[in-house]
């Protein structure tokens, strides 16, 4: 089943090489695109106030949570059903960044009390992130498609998405439904992510004529 083909996500192509020392990744879309009249976004609306740059389509939206059908399709209610979480918060096709910079599509899952990240091509579960382990956000100040989230205890996650605010969103949510504390988001145009166990790398955005320049650089291990 080529599930990819009937969710697909309009989101940047793989990184190349600029020949200066980091990666450039091309300018990517606005998390903001215009689209049909809907509901308002569940969400804190302070949440990015004062902080980031967003466009008025990304806080008057239709936010359904569940883009990918998760109760029709076998495979990923029943290895949702095998971990024992059942209340999905947020489903969608993403793109996850490996260590050497190359961008995979994944199903990525947001339930109550872990995130998930699946193949979509081969039905497999590729990683399971507990929130409990998650300790902030890093996105930038500008409207690019680009979240990472930290997990102290692991290496950790950058992935882009169109519809990032609605994952930060129900990320925090989902936290502090659980947890005494609310999940820290950090905006910066410049920031440091564990990219591998042993690797760690910046990523810096750059505001330009027609978009956002996107460089990773890697840096030494900490």
């Amino acid at each position: 089943m080529d599930r990819f083909k009937r969710f697909q996500t309009e989101l940047p192509e793989p990184l190349e090489e600029n020949g200066i020392g980091g990666e450039e990744a091309p300018e990517t879309l606005d998390d903001g695109e215009e689209g049909p009249e809907g509901k308002e976004a569940p969400e804190n609306p302070t949440l990015f106030m004062g902080m980031k740059v967003r466009r008025r389509a990304s806080i008057h939206r239709d936010c359904k949570g569940d883009y990918i059908g998760i109760p029709s399709d076998p495979f990923l209610s029943k290895m949702l059903s095998k971990q024992g979480d059942n209340t999905v918060l947020f489903a969608d096709t993403v793109l996850k960044f490996t260590g050497s910079g190359k961008m995979k599509r994944r199903i990525l899952v947001i339930t109550d009390f872990a995130v998930y990240l699946v193949d979509p091509d081969a039905d497999v579960l590729k990683r399971r992130i507990a929130l409990a382990a998650v300790d902030k956000l890093c996105l930038s100040e500008l409207s690019d498609n680009f979240l990472a989230i930290i997990i102290p205890t692991e290496y950790d996650l950058l992935m882009a998405s169109t519809r990032k605010t609605e994952i930060v969103t129900m990320l925090v949510k989902a936290t502090k439904s659980t947890s005494e504390y609310e999940l820290e988001v950090v905006c910066s145009n410049r920031f440091e992510y564990n990219a591998a166990a042993d690797m760690v790398k910046e990523v810096e955005f750059e505001e330009v004529d027609g978009g956002i320049r996107t460089r990773f650089t890697k840096k030494e291990s900490k």
